[in-house]
């Protein structure tokens, strides 16, 4: 991929990742490198997260994803198809 091409991601994040303060941990790490999108807890544990901006601050912020916030878990990380859609920020919904 060039350098400054925009990259698109969806992603579902398994493990201890609600009640851990992670999607507010997201919504700053995604900020910190300009990338916007969204996060939201999904009903069955998970954490859903769309991410969209430069290519390489995706990929980036895909491996902190891979890690986590202090007190999460990650056991698993599942790609989905990347939504039409994105806002012109990072939201929190719920």
């Amino acid at each position: 991929m060039q350098e400054g091409a925009e990259s698109c991601r969806s992603l579902r994040i398994r493990g201890r990742v609600q009640g851990v303060g992670f999607r507010w941990w997201v919504r700053a790490e995604a900020q910190r490198l300009g990338v916007r999108g969204i996060v939201r807890n999904r009903r069955d544990g998970s954490v859903e997260v769309v991410l969209a901006g430069a290519a390489q601050a995706v990929e980036d912020m895909c491996a902190r994803l891979r890690i986590g916030p202090p007190g999460a878990r990650v056991d698993g990380v599942e790609e989905l198809p990347p939504p039409k859609d994105l806002p012109e920020n990072f939201e929190i919904t719920f």
